[in-house]
């Protein structure tokens, strides 16, 4: 859709930023002389807005400096904001792309001597019905609500850069992007506050420099994108236009981001960070023998930054602990496939884009496609953690080269069946053209007993053409020792191209991975596979006239082949139909009807007792899903399935919400039922669990997480304080436990393991 924004407009905005291209420098009046002006009845700001808009997408901005800094308290009252004319004219990218916003926002670029600040008076019409439910940090729900989001591109190669993310109640969301795509466990030092008006909501944030990367000192060229959602109406708009296609994650191409000009940065600091922590910890064990053994320790360590230059940090590690971190969800598997988790160790995901091989996320579950860098291979084994001796990461950029480099060490741990190790990855990528990128990646395992070491290397491209084109490929090969410690070469090579518009997506993509490919600081779901993989998507949108509850339709078609390396064997194969609709409340309906094919290479054990014989076989399943939006008092996904599964019956129901209690106190509740009935035995998998938080202010939190797993007897229970008492410091008490549901005489549980641990870290900055 051409973008509706007024020629007018664009000419003046134009001829304004000329004119303060040429005149000199507009220098601020006083407090005083701010409220003499407007006393004596001239109501037109002191400086023009500092906006030129090219085209929907192509937008320049000024940054202004304050003087004194600004107050962060959310209420816009300083001098400042009446003599800059805000930016305004925000564009929608939904539910009318290219349309003047129907509700105003007005922002401010600022910047003193320490910080950034973002500023904003969102206007709304029905402020009565704004949604704001969700105060955790860094949460996933925050999108759910009314909120602002905006990304910097401080380095301005529109590629890389910061997101930063409030809501009406001053929630705190952060993300670093590298190469437009988004890593949400970077959490770094900036402020916000918000207040509430009779229409609308105001918000202003500060980030000190210190928390940035960026190029030196002096004057700064930035990219800036704001994006605002108005979840009411369902209506995303932003100050410099992303294409509809990119849907909610676009705000991070990086491409699409307005230029800054006028911003300068302050003199260098030593850009030197220490964070000691201190944990006291109390665990309990049980043995086969039925004895709870206990014990009471300690520990103390150290995490360090050094910034080699503002762009390129140098991380070290020293006794790292991970106490703190959450519990992994359980999953349901019915495959005889590994399943994929995601990394929460903060040390490892700070700066997890930069690893990421052959067009996939590190973070994210990449199906089939093997990983060359998976960092839980570092400090866990067989469900146990294995104590970190040390190490240290740099990360950053330098010039057109992205550079990420690791090496870790782990100590003996014979009830995990691991020796001491080292762990070690390096990663290389170049801009070429645009937006592409070329890169190669090599990881190290070396146990330092003499024991043979493996190693892989690889190389990867990702070029992107227009807004709408994407290419990505990588080629790559493993040396890894088998049982009697002789080297086995593996190779494994991918590429695909994806065409995707807002109203029509293609997808193709083709993958080998060889018997003996194994790469043992990465993740492999099977190996000795050859896939072939298609998919076509045609999303219309209705007529404006038919489109007050329907925003989208989709028909989406696709089907994969799947042999074994020397295409002897077909392993699998599956051709899927769905259809969905896009409510305008941001409600969703979808059906979706997959037919599968199965080549077992020998019996499969399904379930404990039921076991699959080898040969082939063929099923296909129905599922039904409904998703409510946020808005909503009870939302979430709720989706039942029917169908056939190795020659047998199977239904299934799933349930994963939210139940927004207060604004400070929610309850997630999930279910995953599984009824199976096979010609070899009949099983349930049913797995129930629920999250309590209670979030106090934005930067204390207070979670509960309890998962049942019916059918395996097991139990496991947490319970999770984190309280960041000053920028970047924390304190952290955690209590896990297992426990046995069989039921004996005289009790209802028994406990398996246990434990309670109390962390504090101190950051220091210079």
């Amino acid at each position: 859709m051409t973008p509706v924004v007024s020629t007018r407009r664009l000419a003046l905005g134009a001829l304004v930023w000329g004119l303060l291209a040429w005149a000199p420098a507009v220098r601020a009046q006083s407090a005083a002389d701010a409220g003499e002006a407007v006393g004596a009845g001239r109501h037109e700001p002191l400086i023009p807005s500092l906006v030129a808009r090219r085209a929907a997408d192509d937008v320049t901005v000024r940054a202004v400096r304050v003087t004194p800094s600004l107050k962060v308290d959310g209420v816009l009252d300083e001098p400042i904001y009446q003599q800059v004319r805000p930016l305004t004219d925000f564009i929608q990218q939904e539910p009318r792309e290219g349309q003047l916003a129907t509700e105003k926002t007005e922002a401010w670029i600022l910047f003193d001597d320490q910080s950034f600040y973002v500023a904003a008076r969102l206007w709304d019409s029905q402020p009565d019905r704004e949604v704001a439910n969700e105060l955790r940090r860094d949460n996933g729900n925050i999108l759910g609500n009314e909120n602002l989001t905006f990304v910097i591109d401080t380095l301005h190669d529109r590629r890389n850069g910061y997101l930063f993310q409030t809501n009406p109640l001053g929630a705190l969301r952060d993300m670093t992007i590298t190469d437009d795509q988004q890593n949400s466990a970077w959490n770094g030092i900036w402020y916000v506050k918000t207040q509430r008006f009779s229409g609308g909501w105001t918000v202003e944030v500060a980030i000190p420099f210190k928390t940035l990367r960026y190029k030196g000192a002096g004057p700064q060229t930035w990219g800036i994108n704001l994006r605002r959602l108005v979840k009411w109406k369902n209506e995303f708009s932003y100050l410099s236009l992303v294409p509809a296609a990119l849907g909610t994650t676009g705000v991070s191409r990086m491409a699409s981001a307005a230029t800054v000009e006028g911003l300068e940065t302050p003199a260098q600091s030593k850009n030197i960070e220490f964070k000691p922590y201190g944990l006291a910890q109390s665990t309990g064990l049980r043995r086969p023998s039925g004895q709870l053994d206990s014990a009471v320790g300690g520990n103390g360590g150290l995490d360090a930054k050094y910034g080699l230059t503002r762009s390129l940090i140098f991380d070290a590690t020293w006794r790292t602990d991970f106490a703190q971190v959450e519990e992994d969800l359980q999953q349901i598997n019915l495959t005889r496939f590994s399943l994929f988790f995601p990394e929460k160790r903060e040390f490892f995901i700070e700066g997890q884009g930069i690893f990421d091989f052959g067009g996939v996320q590190a973070g994210n579950s990449p199906g089939d496609v093997p990983l060359l860098f998976y960092s839980r291979r570092i400090g866990l084994n067989q469900g146990q953690a294995i104590p970190v001796i040390g190490g240290g990461r740099l990360t950053g950029r330098a010039g057109a080269y992205s550079i990420g480099a690791l090496n870790i060490h782990t100590a003996d741990t014979p009830a995990a069946g691991a020796v001491q190790t080292g762990f070690s990855a390096l990663r290389l990528k170049r801009n070429i053209f645009k937006r592409s990128n070329v890169g190669i990646m090599a990881t190290h395992r070396q146990p330092v007993r003499g024991l043979p070491a493996s190693t892989s290397f690889g190389a990867d491209a990702t070029l992107l053409f227009r807004t709408s084109i994407n290419v990505t490929g990588f080629v790559a090969r493993t040396d890894t020792p088998n049982r009697a410690g002789v080297p086995v070469t593996g190779y494994s090579y991918r590429g695909r191209a994806d065409y995707t518009t807002d109203r029509y997506g293609l997808a193709a993509e083709h993958l080998l991975i060889d018997p003996g490919f194994a790469p043992d600081v990465g993740f492999t779901r099977r190996t000795d596979v050859r896939r072939t993989f298609v998919q076509a998507r045609f999303s219309p949108r209705p007529r404006r006239s038919r489109s007050r509850i329907v925003r989208k339709l989709t028909w989406q078609v696709g089907g994969e082949y799947v042999t074994d390396a020397a295409v002897q064997q077909r392993q699998t194969g599956e051709v899927n139909g769905l259809f969905r609709l896009d409510f305008q409340s941001s409600d969703q309906v979808s059906i979706e009807h997959t037919r599968e094919f199965e080549y077992l290479p020998g019996a499969f054990t399904v379930s404990p007792g039921v076991v699959v014989p080898k040969g082939d076989y063929s099923f296909s399943s129905t599922r039904l899903a409904y998703t409510l939006g946020q808005q909503r008092p009870f939302s979430g996904r709720i989706s039942v399935a029917t169908g056939t599964l190795y020659n047998g019956q199977r239904s299934d129901l799933a349930y994963s919400g939210r139940w927004g209690v207060h604004p400070r106190m929610s309850v997630e509740p999930t279910a995953t039922l599984n009824w199976v009935s096979l010609p070899y035995g009949t099983f349930n998998a049913r797995l129930v669990g629920a999250r309590v938080t209670v979030t106090p202010t934005p930067r204390m939190v207070l979670s509960s997480l309890v998962q049942l797993n019916i059918d395996a007897r097991t139990l496991t229970s947490s319970a999770r304080l984190r309280w960041e008492y000053t920028g970047g410091s924390e304190v952290f008490l955690v209590y896990t436990d297992g426990r046995d549901t069989a039921l004996r005489p005289g009790m209802m549980t028994t406990v398996q393991n246990r434990t309670l641990a109390f962390k504090v870290t101190r950051l220091f900055r210079f």
